[in-house]
């Protein structure tokens, strides 16, 4: 069974008893109205299959389904999904950054955020977290100190009771606590993966140590969570070393046109001036993307974005208003770098956000503990 990340909040929350979600995953009821979800950032569905070897204790899990993420396959979209149980068209999350429409030019990065932008404007719809509780189910947040009073926590896992904890220990320590009443639920956290990813590469020491640590913290969750406990294992998108590096308008007729880039390196919202933007301008700079760059990228205007359901079949005005004018899709292992930020950008070895199976396709796995 293939589905998608949109489905597993809801139908969690079901098992615990939520009137206003449905059990979209035919999970059934919660075996002790204990439902524990761990998100490992950067796990993609491809490292189940080739790493095992470094994380014997979750690929003895049972393995429930595999996961298609939202587009573009990045943190603040797919965590968006996850917590709303709507698509990018709905919840307006459009990817890492995005220009702030009428601000002349601003961007929002979704991870840091920027005070001027109001989070529950910015994304409106109730996250099942503010459900849960309106019905009386415990659900907390664990996950490190840095995020609690964040932009994005606010906009979207506003509704749990958040709880900081920096070293595993402490994380374990406080998703135990938050497990002792029922109904409860607790958003587990960790990002190790994903810095190693972006560092050193996906399948690198680094990588490989991050995952072997992940999966040693895992273990010695299971022996602490209290009996009856239902854990899901899932992540929020894949990731893809990057083998060609392209700066934007560095040899290359990219950047003519292009007023602002948002997105990042594998998926590029490129912005107009309003001035100078048209259908057939966002025509045009849409085709010279395509025939410069070929197979190496998939390049939609905003109106093809639409009507081929992109960011899902229903789009609000605000998600309209903060799409690039031309989105562009890197393929293979091509990273599309924006010249102000390329030394940073190429920097990294590990990259995500395209549409590529390795970085839309996640697990979900899951265990009772008996």
């Amino acid at each position: 069974m293939n589905v998608h990340s949109s489905q597993i909040t809801p139908s969690i929350f079901t098992s615990l008893g939520l009137s206003t979600s449905e059990d979209l995953l035919a999970m059934g009821p919660s075996p002790s109205g204990r439902e524990l979800l761990f998100l490992i950032d950067g796990f993609g569905a491809d490292v189940l299959e080739k790493y095992a070897d470094a994380m014997p204790t979750m690929a003895r899990l049972t393995k429930f389904s595999t996961i298609q993420t939202s587009f573009p396959s990045t943190t603040a979209t797919s965590l968006a999904t996850l917590m709303t149980g709507t698509l990018p068209g709905v919840h307006g999350m459009l990817g890492y950054t995005v220009q702030v429409p009428r601000s002349g030019g601003r961007i929002l990065n979704a991870l840091k955020w920027d005070e001027r932008v109001d989070p529950i404007n910015w994304q409106p719809v109730p996250t099942l977290f503010e459900r849960a509780v309106a019905e009386n189910i415990n659900v907390t947040h664990v996950a490190a100190k840095r995020y609690e009073n964040s932009g994005f926590t606010r906009a979207v896992f506003r509704g749990a009771n958040y709880k900081g904890a920096n070293v595993s220990t402490d994380l374990i320590a406080e998703t135990k606590a938050a497990l002792q009443k029922t109904p409860s639920f607790v958003y587990l956290y960790v990002n190790d993966l994903d810095v190693a990813g972006h560092s050193d590469g996906v399948g690198s020491e680094k990588w490989l140590a991050a995952l072997s640590m992940i999966d040693q913290m895992f273990s010695n969750l299971m022996k602490e969570m209290p009996h009856g406990t239902r854990i899901w294992l899932t992540s929020d998108h894949g990731m893809v070393n990057a083998s060609e590096k392209i700066i934007i308008g560095q040899d290359n007729p990219l950047l003519e046109g292009v007023a602002v880039i948002g997105g990042e390196p594998r998926a590029r919202h490129l912005y107009l001036s309003p001035d100078n933007d048209s259908v057939s301008a966002r025509s045009e700079l849409a085709s010279r993307w395509q025939e410069y760059l070929g197979e190496k990228a998939t390049v939609l205007t905003r109106e093809s974005a639409i009507t081929s359901d992109l960011f899902g079949s229903d789009v609000s005005a605000d998600a309209l208003d903060r799409m690039g004018e031309v989105i562009a899709i890197a393929q293979s292992a091509v990273v599309l770098l924006d010249p102000e930020r390329a030394d940073k950008e190429g920097a990294m070895v590990g990259h995500h956000g395209g549409d590529s199976q390795i970085e839309s396709q996640v697990g979900l796995l899951t265990t009772t503990l008996s």
